[in-house]
């Protein structure tokens, strides 16, 4: 994506099912689970640079020995930042007591880290803030083993300030109003009344209270407190939590917006965000990663026990395509092919933009998620260029000679490497001028291949902005001094802000709500602006529920080719000379190549919770009002 924009986080969960010694035997370390769950938050550093954060859990532990490890960091490298102060920690503690070399229950007992229960987050700080005490996992700790509460998770609720009040309902007293904060307590909530309860049937039935911790452990109910605490809850989410005792859950919204993959066997459980991540660290086939389903729970018991347990009934999936666009890594199989498909529908809109004339147009991409649709796109195009030569050889089959055969067989679609990122500038000087003087080399080209008669086709794999398109690409792609500059989305236009985990707060940020309000403007249709904010205004009362999405109607006067070309217009300054044409996927092709992930708000604002629909009228007032705050 040329424009830069930020998603959530990154989940990683390893449990091990045997003994450490069984580790230590197979495969010579008892650091084994260590060195897993590097590689699982390493191999998903693409969903979260700002911080990472690691803890471990060491299960059946005497009293007065340490069973919670945790660490964090916002280094600017911070995966390796947080395994440089674990390696460390044991090697100072191996150094020191040599004795420890062989001894798997010495190395348990006294080196922090080693255990049985894994978590690891990656995270990108959406709201701007990247201070340590904002880095996952979250810790609530209390003397009562049970009571220890440990919460990792890829997710933004959308009702933070409910969910903070319905806590000062309860009695308590919230450090802050963050979501990871407020869906934190609110689990501990139910969690110490669930504690209390069992302790107090163990009392009744003669159990000391030493007694009564095993028994608690063990009958500790996981999907009791998940339906009681996520009562009310309105966001996307995939999150971890960890029990002092052993016991673990990860847990998925009921629209399966937020993505989580498990795989099971008799020495590991293990979950991530990604599906290849598992795949590559323990190097399982595809088939055997399980997709948690929406609304549900994995639960893994201390005693190994593990259940998938609905908690919310599952409502219309619409798991994120944003996810499959552009977040998650393209080694996944279905990832794969689906953005190559989404490369290969596009280009009929592509051959009509370039007259078909393919024989003067070259195909490049924008670096480097849009690789595979690329790919997509030019293998349609390859089918493109047979169909026209099969049509010709045989509209002319008694008269074609071996030079005009091979003169046709020869004529193949033009592809090069044309944009190179040459490195992320940072925009320490303050003016502006300066500043989109340096964004304009953000990339470079490849000089000598495009000719005066060519079309230039960059495929990108979505806009949200357009900045870099504006202030670098399109300017240094003139450069080559193209006949059309044809900028190609393999997503759709992005008309409305984002709620559940990508940075997208602002109507006004989006380059297709930009266009569609000068158009407004242009064709004395402004009463629409008032009229929505009316609307909107008016809704500020009302439940979630009952909350209408009227921004839509901003958009509904224009087709999307006209928004397309109004966006074309924006982002070309009068110093281009070539032609421009911006071209955007439909929202029905990305439902064919995507057909798992419906999820499509950003695009349509269909969103799939009601809290959504509060989230971009907020978006839509601060709009109107001038206010530079964020609507959720």
């Amino acid at each position: 994506m040329s424009d830069a924009i930020k998603h959530e986080c990154g989940i990683a969960l390893l449990r091990l099912k045997k003994p450490l010694e069984f580790y230590k035997e197979k495969y010579g370390s008892t650091f084994y689970g260590i060195q897993k769950m590097y590689l699982l938050m390493e191999k998903q550093h693409n969903r979260g640079q700002d911080g990472a954060g690691f803890a471990s859990i060491k299960i059946d532990v005497e009293p007065g020995e340490r069973y919670i490890s945790r660490v964090r960091s916002n280094d600017a490298q911070a995966i390796q930042d947080v395994f440089k102060q674990i390696n460390e920690r044991i090697n100072e503690e191996m150094t020191s007591h040599p004795e420890y070399a062989d001894d798997v229950a010495l190395q348990k007992a006294n080196i922090p880290y080693i255990g049985e229960l894994f978590l690891g987050h990656v995270r990108y700080g959406t709201f701007g803030k990247n201070s340590l005490e904002s880095v996952h996992p979250f810790l609530r700790q209390n003397n009562w083993m049970h009571r220890n509460l440990i919460i990792a998770g890829n997710f933004n609720m959308t009702n933070v300030k409910e969910l903070f009040n319905s806590l000062v309902e309860l009695g308590q007293h919230p450090k802050e109003m963050a979501d990871t904060v407020t869906v934190m307590e609110k689990i501990g909530h139910f969690l110490d009344e669930e504690v209390t309860e069992l302790y107090q049937e163990c009392k009744n039935n003669g159990l000391s209270k030493r007694e009564a911790s095993a028994v608690i452990a063990e009958k500790l109910d996981i999907s009791k407190i998940l339906k009681r605490a996520s009562r009310g809850w309105d966001g996307g989410y995939a999150m971890v939590g960890l029990f002092g005792h052993g016991d673990a859950f990860v847990f998925r919204d009921p629209a399966g917006i937020r993505p989580a993959y498990f795989f099971e066997d008799d020495e590991i459980v293990v979950v991530a965000s990604e599906r290849p991540v598992i795949q590559t660290v323990f190097n399982v086939p595809f088939e055997k990663v399980q997709e948690l389903k929406p609304g549900n729970a994995l639960i893994i018991k201390k005693n190994g026990k593990i259940t998938e347990e609905e908690i919310i009934t599952p409502t219309e999936k619409k798991a994120c395509s944003f996810e499959r666009i552009y977040f998650s890594r393209g080694s996944d199989a279905e990832i794969y092919k689906e953005r190559k498909e989404l490369g290969k529908l596009i280009l009929p809109a592509v051959l009509e933009a370039i007259e078909n004339d393919t024989d003067n147009t070259v195909f490049s991409y924008i670096p480097n998620t849009a690789e595979t649709s690329f790919y997509g796109m030019v293998e349609a195009a390859n089918d493109f260029l047979n169909h026209r030569k099969n049509h010709f050889i045989l509209d002319n089959r008694k008269t074609l000679t071996k030079e005009k055969l091979e003169q046709i067989l020869s004529v193949k679609i033009r592809t090069e490497k044309i944009a190179i990122k040459d490195a992320k500038l940072r925009t320490f000087i303050t003016d502006d001028k300066n500043r989109d003087e340096l964004v304009a080399h953000v990339y470079d080209v490849t000089y000598g291949v495009i000719k005066p008669t060519d079309n230039l086709v960059i495929i990108d794999d979505s806009i949200v902005r357009g900045t870099t398109l504006k202030m670098s690409i399109i300017k240094m792609m003139d450069r080559l001094n193209p006949k059309r500059i044809i900028i190609v989305s393999s997503a759709p236009q992005i008309r409305y802000p984002d709620c559940y985990g990508i940075d997208m707060a602002k109507l006004e940020g989006l380059v297709a709500f930009q266009a569609a309000i000068e158009l407004l403007k242009e064709r004395n249709l402004y009463k629409i602006v008032d009229d929505v904010y009316k609307k909107c205004k008016k809704q500020e009362g009302l439940k979630d529920s009952d909350v209408v999405n009227y921004v839509t109607e901003i958009y509904s006067p224009f087709s999307d080719m006209e928004i397309s070309n109004k966006i074309a217009e924006l982002l070309t300054t009068s110093s281009v000379k070539a032609a421009v044409k911006i071209i955007f996927q439909s929202v029905d092709n990305l439902h064919i190549a995507c057909p798992k992930n419906l999820g499509d708000w950003y695009f349509t604002g269909d969103y799939p919770t009601p809290g959504g629909n509060r989230v971009v009228n907020r978006a839509f007032m601060n709009f109107y009002e001038g206010k530079d705050a964020r609507a959720y």
